[in-house]
């Protein structure tokens, strides 16, 4: 099957098709389970709708720790299910679905007391690897390691040597999150989903009472329109509830909010062939090996302010570098941070102690006919919300279908550009050759689009300047800018250096060089006016002197105020005043 370009022009095919077919399903939010959702209905044969008020993963799932892993410190709460459930789905991801996008990273767990806590630990992570080899998917992770002292310094010479007195050594996984949410909406694309992005929902249509579609708004031009289906799934994460509001009917259970941040620091400032897990006082705290830097992170405080764009504080920060450099023979400072992201976990709140156990997991309700809500859950576990939550919505089609709706199959779909990965990554050297680039681009190509390099390639031998680095962000190639555009449904630069690229957290100036040259790229690709092409140039550019002012800011009510000061861009100057004044 050929994988569906997420073009500006199928953009345009999928609204027409929203705005006229009748559809089975309805998906809101594109994130990483709306997507999953979208995904798995349309595998089954059913007629899909995806809608994204803003840019796939814009919200909690582009900003997570990047990790695809079972939750090692849930064995400690007891809670098996869980994480047998994660590390199946972790194996799927690497070795079946998507083992272009994910891949294994090993973590050092340092050992602060002797005897007793290496039995322990030793004890917890040797049933995390059986576990992971029970799940029947866990060929690709290697086993735990035991580590002395020296051993351990040996592998990460930054560790203090009275840091630790030994170290276990275990494998987790790695995932670029918005690149792999983008994947899913392509994906469900490919077979047959109308995926858009920038169609914000302003309210559910019911009839009596059942929900029967949505009333939404192409952002990029201020058109409304509406959206019939007979099912709608909620999936907009931290917005559940705003969405839920809409049916005019009180859920099942409420989502509460809880911060995360994560600084990015070079990886010369930190001397370490492995990641690092290291507990505080109420959690755990990552560092984690991100190509040519290292995440940190991360926090985990209750936020209730916009959820649109959270922001990281003075105070955030602080408490990230002082944790880190406890076990720091060279301390960092905060010139050392390059980047900084906040994102928000949506958690399940209940109204009793009964429901409340349900934070790290996830829940499915059909309160109201034709409405089902999924919530809460962990990345990693994306694929099984969703079929729950389609698994839900399927019990009130079928009556409506007067047809058996099929099972699940997303277990045995892999993503686009998983078929024929590792053939091309055998073929690397091939590809070097025939496209002119060095080996450790085409390296680097092949582990961010898999199989569909080629199309990316494709591109640089009809303008082969594309082959270029990308001034401000080097580490990228110019095409990598356009094809986000003309394949990956990018439409605004802060797509573009944000989720396709990241270089809004990997360079010391969060990308401010690279972006005038980004907009000269894809300019053309949008049909952005000579003003359109400033508006975005001095959106982007506000965006990061708020978020930098945020961080410079003592506690969140500060940072939230600050953030504030650079609202997402808007295409045409009418759309905002219009959904205000609906």
């Amino acid at each position: 099957m050929n994988p569906t370009a997420l073009s500006p022009r199928a953009r345009t095919a999928a609204l027409k098709r929203l705005r006229t077919q009748h559809l089975d399903l309805l998906v809101i939010g594109g994130g990483v389970v709306g997507g999953g959702a979208a995904l798995d209905a349309a595998t089954r044969g059913l007629a899909v709708g995806l809608v994204e008020a803003r840019d796939f993963a814009s919200g909690t799932s582009s900003r997570s720790s990047k990790l695809v892993h079972g939750g090692l410190r849930y064995l400690e709460m007891l809670d098996f299910r869980l994480v047998a459930e994660a590390l199946k789905e972790r194996g799927l991801l690497m070795e079946h679905l998507a083992p272009h996008l994910v891949r294994p990273v090993p973590f050092l767990y340092p050992l602060q007391g002797r005897g007793w806590e290496r039995w322990y630990a030793g004890s917890g992570v040797a049933l995390y690897d059986a576990m992971s080899k029970a799940s029947g998917y866990g060929t690709r992770t290697p086993l735990h390691k035991h580590l002395t002292r020296h051993g351990a310094r040996k592998v990460f010479p930054s560790l203090r040597k009275d840091a630790l007195v030994g170290a276990i050594r275990y494998y987790d996984a790695q995932v670029d999150d918005a690149r792999h949410t983008m994947f899913l909406a392509r994906t469900a694309a490919t077979y047959g989903a109308a995926v858009a992005s920038r169609t914000r929902v302003l309210g559910l249509l019911k009839e009596s009472e059942r929900v029967v579609g949505a009333e939404v708004v192409d952002l990029e031009t201020g058109e409304r329109f509406e959206i019939r289906a007979s099912q709608v799934i909620n999936a907009t994460g931290v917005w559940t509830d705003e969405t839920q509001a809409m049916a005019r009917e009180r859920g099942q259970f409420r989502v509460r909010a809880s911060k995360g941040i994560h600084v990015v620091v070079p990886r010369d400032r930190i001397r370490g062939e492995t990641g690092l897990i290291l507990r505080t006082e109420t959690s755990v705290l990552f560092v984690i090996p991100w190509k040519r830097h290292w995440m940190i992170g991360t926090t985990d405080t209750d936020w209730e302010l916009s959820k649109d764009h959270p922001a990281a504080s003075s105070r955030d920060i602080d408490y990230l570098l002082e944790r880190v450099n406890k076990v720091l023979e060279v301390p960092l400072t905060r010139d050392d941070v390059e980047g900084v992201f906040a994102g928000l976990r949506p958690l399940l709140a209940g109204e009793d102690a009964a429901t409340s156990k349900l934070s790290r997991e996830h829940a499915v309700a059909h309160s109201v006919p034709g409405l089902v809500v999924v919530a809460g859950g962990k990345y990693t576990t994306y694929r099984v919300m969703a079929k729950d939550a389609v698994d839900e919505a399927v019990h009130g089609l079928e009556s409506v279908l007067g047809r058996t709706v099929g099972p699940c199959v997303t277990e045995k779909v892999p993503l686009v550009g998983a078929d024929g990965y590792q053939a091309l990554w055998n073929q690397r050297r091939t590809l070097a050759n025939q496209s002119g680039l060095p080996l450790n681009r085409i390296e680097h190509l092949l582990e961010r689009y898999g199989s569909l390099v080629l199309e990316v390639l494709n591109l640089v031998a009809a303008e082969p300047d594309l082959g270029q680095p990308l001034p401000g962000a080097e580490d990228y190639l110019q095409v990598e800018a356009v094809y986000a555009v003309t394949h990956e449904g990018a439409r605004h630069l802060d797509d573009i250096l944000t989720r396709r690229l990241r270089v809004s957290f990997e360079t010391f100036d969060r990308g401010v060089a690279a972006a005038p040259y980004v907009a000269d790229l894809v300019r053309g690709h949008l049909g952005w006016t000579g003003e359109q092409t400033q508006r975005e140039l001095e959106h982007y550019l506000k965006r990061v002197e708020a978020e930098r002012e945020s961080q410079r800011q003592p506690d969140d009510h500060t940072a939230d105020a600050a953030r504030k000061g650079a609202p997402d861009v808007v295409p045409v100057s009418h759309v905002a005043e219009d959904i205000s004044a609906g």
